[in-house]
Formats: structure tokens, sequence, C-alpha cells
């Protein structure tokens, strides 16, 4: 990966005006019309701020990123985007800098932004307060994650929209495998948002009942490298349904009008992504004033109506701007994820098993796919055409999506991936090879022999 720029060597004098430097998760789309909006601003040439220097750099190295640049004497300016659990580490680390007026007068402009914006949305806090009674950060844009249909595609196959995670999985989205499959999803080790996506389903349908559903779900689906490309091949007609994060649904429905971004009612999680001043930041008060500009409904609000962007705006007052009258779908989504509701998720839970949850998809679900997916497709023929009984297809999705059998290399005792051994083995996977390899290829192997023992027990039933 590329280097971010590194910040500057010493402040600079007040006449050569002033540069932010603000860490960041979010794209370049948003960082040119962030930079272009904000530089032709009223408040940036009071404040004489000349530059905005964004450094993308990784979410697991922000914090190292932070404390080195503070030992520098120079110290990054605001965090922007990455979502609430990468705030809450910052936070817990002591490296965000509490919103008070009395240290930095321009926190006051920060705090009036903060009374427009209400403090939850579908369960969700779009702020967080120190136990000192400050706020920490504050929630510049809301996502959710669901998936987006093409309603063209559904109509060609005659096929009804799905409205829970779990449709995704039916045997109705099965009928034109293998040969052309109709749902997409992307390899959890490429993409973030679907990682989280799978961890969604884990945590809204409970561990057992959670892989049998993301089993199925894979058997169903093309995986992709990247959660970009199951969401144009949503737009290209590719596949009937493909799971995205919100942004990447409603730049489907702008590009393609046939399609329509979904959130699963009551099993999604919406998230409010931050923005926070840093502690040790080089220029304190020209940092609020840009975060207050942020939340601001003239200001940075507009930035995410751009139509290569469709975010969410957190601040409701963008939609009485002129350009939030031109969004009125984005308007209607908003409303939409406020109505919907949401699961609570265990962020806590997630950083104990993410690592194990991600690699025991890639070997099960990914690696072996070429077995599932056709073993699968047998299975749903002979359901749909009624040459299996019901309970004959309950045993087959069984076997199917049964926790398969390997040996724990720590300990060299047989076990399957229940929760507790997610949690045990995570931080292994992620630190020592061998105990990765080994996993991962008895996981694989152990997936294939249960999809074709699975395909066995199918030919029995079926007598041939």
């Amino acid at each position: 990966t590329e280097q971010p720029p590194s910040p500057p060597e010493q402040p600079g004098q007040p006449q050569a005006g002033v540069t932010l430097y603000v860490i960041t998760r979010h794209e370049q789309t948003i960082q040119d019309v962030t930079r272009r909006l904000f530089l032709s601003s009223e408040v940036a040439k009071k404040y004489n701020i000349v530059n905005i220097v964004f450094l993308p750099v990784n979410a697991e190295q922000w914090p190292e990123y932070i404390r080195n640049a503070i030992a520098k004497g120079r110290g990054i300016d605001v965090a922007w985007g990455g979502g609430p659990t990468l705030f809450n580490l910052l936070d817990e680390q002591g490296l965000l800098e509490p919103i008070d007026e009395s240290k930095v007068p321009e926190f006051k402009l920060v705090l009036e932004e903060l009374e427009k914006i209400p403090p939850v949305i579908a369960g969700a806090p779009t702020y967080k307060v120190g136990s000192d009674g400050k706020v920490r950060w504050i929630g510049a844009s809301v996502s959710s994650f669901g998936f987006t249909v093409n309603r063209d595609i559904l109509a060609r196959y005659n096929l009804p929209t799905p409205q829970k995670w779990a449709d995704l999985g039916n045997t109705i989205y099965a009928r034109t495998l293998p040969a052309v499959p109709l749902v997409g999803i992307a390899d959890p080790t490429m993409s973030t948002s679907n990682l989280r996506m799978f961890e969604i389903i884990l945590q809204a349908y409970g561990w057992d009942r959670g892989w049998r559903t993301l089993t199925l779900i894979a058997a169903n689906a093309k995986v992709y490298s990247g959660s970009s490309d199951v969401r144009d091949a949503v737009i290209r007609g590719d596949i009937a349904v493909g799971t995205t994060i919100d942004f990447y649904g409603y730049t489907a429905q702008q590009q393609n009008p046939a399609c329509l971004y979904i959130i699963p009612s009551g099993e999604t999680i919406v998230n409010a992504d931050p923005i926070a001043v840093l502690k040790g930041a080089s220029h304190p008060r020209e940092a609020a004033v840009f975060v207050a500009w942020v939340l601001n409904e003239m200001g940075g609000q507009v930035v995410w109506l751009d139509p290569n962007i469709n975010r969410l705006p957190i601040n409701p007052k963008v939609f009485e701007t002129p350009e939030g009258a031109k969004r009125p779908d984005l308007r209607k989504a908003l409303e939409g994820v406020q109505r919907g509701g949401g699961i609570e998720f265990n962020e806590t839970l997630s950083t104990l098993w993410v690592t194990a949850v991600m690699y025991y998809f890639k070997a099960t679900l990914v690696d072996a796919h070429d077995d599932l997916q056709p073993v699968w497709a047998q299975i749903a023929k002979a359901y749909l055409e009624q040459r299996i009984t019901q309970e004959q297809f309950n045993r087959l999705v069984d076997s199917l999506t049964a926790p398969i059998t390997f040996t724990d290399p720590l300990t060299n005792t047989k076990t399957t991936f229940t929760l507790d051994y997610a949690i045990r083995i995570s931080k292994h996977l992620a630190q020592d090879p061998s105990v990765f390899q080994s996993l991962m290829n008895q996981w694989r192997e152990a997936a294939r022999a249960r999809y074709l023992s699975t395909q066995q027990l199918l030919k029995q039933m079926l007598g041939s």
C-alpha cells in the first residue's frame, strides 16, 4: 500500500495559512469533494485554512500513527470515518480530545451542530460522551448493511424480492444453479463490509442457525473478490441480489433504476460514522471549525448528497437545503433506516471472534465452494421437482450445514467450530502461521468431505 503523506515538519507561520491533517478511512471521492467545498467556504477563509491533507491509513495502524505524530510534535488534527468501534478504541487509548469549549472556544461551534442531530438512530448512538461528561466523537453520516436487488432480473426469472438474510439461502434462488448463480457475496478476507454482514447474521440468528444460513447463502452465491464487484454485478444484471453496504446500494439505485437497496428489517445494524478532534492536534481551533463544518447542513453534510457518494447524512436539516431537495431518495432512505430498527450488535464479541469467523468462512465456504455449490444445486433441484420430501430435504440441509470435525492444533484433540473455540483460536490464527495453515487445510478438506457425503445421501434417497 502507498505510504500516506507525512505530517508537516513544523507548524507553518500564521500568514502562510493553516494546513489541516485528517486521518481517514473515507475514499478518494469523499476527500476530493470535501477539500473543494471546505477550502472555498467562508469559515476556511476566516480561519486562514489553505489546505487539507488526508492521511488514508489502515484502521489497525491508527493508534500508533497518531501517537507517533504527537511524539514528533506535529499532531494530526482530525480523525474521520472508520466506524464507532475504531473511534471507541481511540478513546479508550486517550487519543480523542474532549469537546471542551472552556479550553478551545471554537468547540462551541461543534456543540451547536450537535444539537441538530438526533441522539439515537435505529438504536445506534450518534455520539459518545466520556466519563468526564464531555463529548468525544460525533457521527457525521449513517450507514446500514443489507442487500441490493435488480428487479429486472428478479422479474426475468419470476422470483420474489428477498426481505431477510435467510431468504438469500432459499432454494427458490437455486433454480438456475450451477450454470447461473443469482446471488452475489464477497470473499470476507477481501471485504470488511461483507465480513461485517456475515457477523451480523451470526449475531442476529445465533451461532448455529447463523452458520447454517451462511452456508446456504454461499451455496446459492457467486463469490466475488470485493464488495464493489458485487455492487457492479447487480447494476449490470449479472445477478439478481448482492450483499452491500448501504451507500453501494444507493449508488446502484442511481446508476440503474431497476436496482433497489433493502435493509433486512430487524436483522441489521446501523452505525453512525464518527468524526473527532485528536489529542495533541497541531491546530485545535481550526480542527474544531472543520468538524463543525462537516456536521453543518450547508457544509459537509452536502458532501454525502453527491451522486458519486450517496451516504446518509446525520443532520436531517440538510434536506431543507436546495441540494437536499434534489435527493428525496436519500431522505426517504434515512427515514426508512430510522423506522427499520436494528439488532443490538456486540462489538466486544466481534473483536474476539472476527479473525476465526473470517477464515472459517474462507476455508469452508469460499475455498470449498466448487464442491458446495454443485451439491446444493442437486439438492435444490430434487426438492423443487418434488423428487424428495420436505423431511428428506431437511435431513440433507442438516447434513450439508452441520459443524465439521477437525483436530485442534493447540491440544491435538478432535473438536468442532463452536463459538467458544472461535474466540479461543482467533488470536492464534492471526499470529501463528503453523496454526493458520493446519486449520485452513483441515477446514477446507473436512468441508469438501461433508459436501460430498451429503451428495451420496441424496443419491441414496433418489435410489441412483
